[in-house]
């Protein structure tokens, strides 16, 4: 029996060589694809903006969000407050704006974090199988079918009241981690069995390959595309969770500035200045349809049935 030298080894390995080109070739022609869609544009276009506003909203008011003047309570819109006042005097503008920075974070940490759980989970189950897969599919389960309002509830009530802006934050992001990742979970599972079988895998796996570089180098660069398509989407999802578990009013807190605090605000306004609730709504309308449209843009991108 002759031994398996290294210019034996990268012979064999051509196949799987091979798979990378085809997967950069894929990547290549996608990004040529998405600079082609105009809602790419447009989306990236919204999406920079919100994120200005998150980073730096100083650019587009040296108003303060707790600046407030009770006399102009419910003011409507004019020169001087572009957007009005609120109930309690707050200035519109200054609120929607600083509001993004809230809205936008838990939507980006939230997407991230459950990207990176969910994956970490599917790429096990998937890649062993047996009764490992089992047992992390039985425990996603659980949290799969535990209502986000009910699980909000329960993790948030029992949770210690902060009044650090960033804990405010952390407390909702970690719901969405909580009971977000076992549909990334399934997903990147399943992606991971198609990959599974493949020559190059095999190949890898017959060569000594250690299941680490099998799976960093072979099966999650051809089973992440998935999830960063679902990812993207879910990006805007999550600010809209974060909207509706404000509104209820078990989601983000006041001093915390966001658009769910300022629609739940809006309530007892909404008939006599029906603008108190119209522009943080519109803010949120606008960014969830900017990162769902970027999703939709980047799947349409990797769907391999468009070419």
């Amino acid at each position: 029996m002759t031994d398996v030298t290294s210019r034996d080894y990268a012979t064999v390995s051509d196949p799987a060589e091979a798979q990378g080109d085809k997967v950069r070739s894929l990547r290549a022609d996608a990004w040529s694809d998405l600079r082609r869609n105009p809602l790419f544009w447009i989306s990236a276009v919204l999406i920079a903006i919100f994120a200005l506003m998150a980073i730096w909203p100083g650019l587009f008011t040296d108003t303060s969000p707790r600046a407030f003047n009770l006399a102009e309570a419910r003011k409507s819109p004019d020169g001087e407050n572009w957007f009005g006042r609120d109930v309690q005097g707050y200035d519109l503008y200054a609120r929607c704006i600083h509001g993004a920075r809230a809205s936008i974070l838990v939507g980006i940490f939230a997407a991230a974090g459950t990207a990176i759980i969910g994956s970490l989970f599917g790429l096990i189950a998937g890649y062993t199988g047996g009764w490992l897969d089992a047992l992390i599919s039985r425990f996603a389960e659980i949290f799969f079918a535990l209502p986000l309002i009910l699980g909000a509830i329960i993790i948030l009530t029992s949770l210690p009241e902060s009044n650090s802006y960033f804990l405010i934050v952390f407390k909702v992001v970690l719901v969405f981690w909580v009971l977000g990742w076992p549909s990334i979970f399934r997903l990147m599972r399943s992606a991971v069995l198609q990959v599974r079988p493949n020559d190059y895998v095999q190949a890898a796996r017959a060569l000594g390959a250690s299941p680490t570089r099998i799976i960093a180098s072979h099966v999650l660069p051809n089973a992440v595309g998935p999830v960063i398509v679902v990812s993207t989407i879910n990006l805007g999802v999550y600010i809209s969770a974060e909207a509706a578990l404000s509104f209820i009013g078990i989601g983000l807190q006041p001093p915390t500035v966001s658009w769910g605090v300022m629609i739940s605000d809006a309530l007892r306004a909404m008939r006599s200045a029906p603008h108190v609730l119209l522009f943080p709504a519109a803010f949120l309308s606008v960014a969830v349809l900017a990162f769902i449209m970027l999703g939709d843009a980047v799947r349409d991108a990797f769907d391999p049935k468009n070419r």
